[in-house]
């Protein structure tokens, strides 16, 4: 049974190549009375009918009692009156679904913040303010005591999600719902789900990490993902800002350095031709097109660009990558089918945990690849970035080294071109 459960999965992620997205989490509040300032407001609360009680008995699908669907819309509704300003002058980009900036995002997080609220959002990287309240209620529930708590969390395109969940000494249950903005730009409730966790714990790293009873084989063709990471201990302002900086724009799909081990004296496992694109989005802030380059790219602007945050020679990189000797030209494709095997390990982001600095100016970073999805492990791996940051703010990657024998627990790395 396992067997056929591990091949359903494997084919499911197969089908999300290259599409997956950071779910939309519901977040949360812990129960406390809101301040007078929101118990003033009002708003025309709409509830969405029950659930069908189709998992009853497996923990999904559960009636939503009354009493926690009023609740949900009349707390996420008030809370949405005092964002309203903050959504109407949000700058939410040129799509046709809203994107809020950061900025606004961050108003949002302080607003609710400000109402006594455990509040995040869907940013990565994002702490969450209040967060005391959740670590307590998490510690109780370790200890066998009853207890609920409500998270609140402001997603990309301004709407709120909502998680309350409540342990009642034996086991834990997630009430999650959504309110959204309206064409009128009023609140309204837009989902509303009632679900058995059917495993969680609380990690020494100050992760909630759960899974959520959903509908598996043979009830299901296709397998859901119950798997959810949740930060609740917040994360440093500079191991933040050495995230975005350095490691956030790589990631673990389609380039191998910070997947696999080298240094200085060994840069010819690297992929420098998969490498290329994302370096070129980090320096240039857009994504790289390859169309504009359909026999290659030119010798001069693929390796000024890889020895700008590489100490290696031209003569290494076009021995390691794939180089057209005739044109001048390294080749690039776009990641697709026919050279990435898809795995769950890729959707990891990496995340700085620890900073040390060397005798030779140098800084090693410990970081952690963190894999919400099927995994939900907070740290799948454990490695050492080796950087060398410039005075004027620039860096290059010296090394990257896995720990304590994580390359075992990874995928076998697929170049973007055969090597050799």
């Amino acid at each position: 049974m396992n067997q056929k459960k591990y091949l359903i999965v494997f084919i499911l992620a197969c089908s999300m190549f290259l599409c997956y997205c950071s779910k939309a989490e519901k977040t949360a509040e812990t129960i406390i009375e809101p301040k007078e300032e929101a118990a003033k407001e009002t708003a025309a609360v709409t509830i969405p009918e029950k659930p069908a009680d189709s998992g009853e008995g497996k923990g999904y699908g559960l009636p939503v009692p009354d009493q926690d669907r009023e609740e949900a819309g009349r707390d996420s509704c008030r809370l949405m009156l005092l964002l309203a300003n903050i959504y109407k002058q949000a700058d939410k980009g040129d799509s046709l679904n809203a994107v809020l900036s950061h900025k606004s995002m961050k108003k949002m997080v302080m607003k609710i913040k400000k109402q006594g609220y455990p509040v995040t959002s869907s940013e990565i990287y994002s702490n969450m303010e209040n967060h005391k309240q959740v670590h307590a209620f998490l510690k109780n529930a370790e200890t066998g005591k009853k207890g609920s708590v409500v998270i609140y969390k402001i997603l990309l395109d301004g709407s709120l999600g909502r998680n309350k969940y409540i342990y009642n000494g034996t086991d834990m249950y997630i009430l999650t719902s959504t309110a959204e903005w309206d064409k009128d730009n009023k609140p309204c409730m837009s989902f509303i789900s009632y679900t058995k966790i059917k495993k969680w714990r609380y990690s020494d790293k100050g992760w909630f990490c759960y899974e959520l009873c959903v509908p598996e084989y043979p009830d299901v063709m296709e397998v859901a993902d119950g798997s959810y990471l949740i930060r609740i201990k917040p994360m440093g302002r500079k191991k933040r800002r050495l995230s975005k900086q350095c490691v956030q724009g790589l990631g673990y799909q389609g380039n191998n350095l910070l997947c696999s081990n080298w240094n200085e004296n060994h840069l010819e496992k690297l992929d420098y031709n998969g490498l290329y694109e994302y370096l070129y989005k980090m320096k240039y802030k857009k994504k790289f097109d390859g169309q504009k380059y359909p026999d290659g790219i030119p010798k001069d602007k693929f390796e000024s660009l890889v020895m700008e945050y590489l100490p290696v020679s031209s003569q290494i990189i076009q021995k390691a990558a794939a180089f057209d000797k005739k044109k001048g030209t390294y080749l690039w494709q776009r990641l697709g089918c026919f050279n990435y095997a898809p795995d769950y390990f890729g959707t990891s982001i990496p995340e700085v945990t620890g900073i040390k600095k060397n005798p030779d100016g140098t800084v090693t970073l410990a970081v952690d690849a963190v894999c919400e999805m099927v995994l939900c492990n907070e740290a799948i791996i454990t490695h050492e970035l080796t950087v060398r940051f410039a005075k004027d703010g620039s860096f290059q990657y010296l090394g990257n080294k896995i720990l304590n024998g994580g390359i075992r627990d990874i995928p076998e790395y697929q170049y973007r071109f055969t090597p050799g």
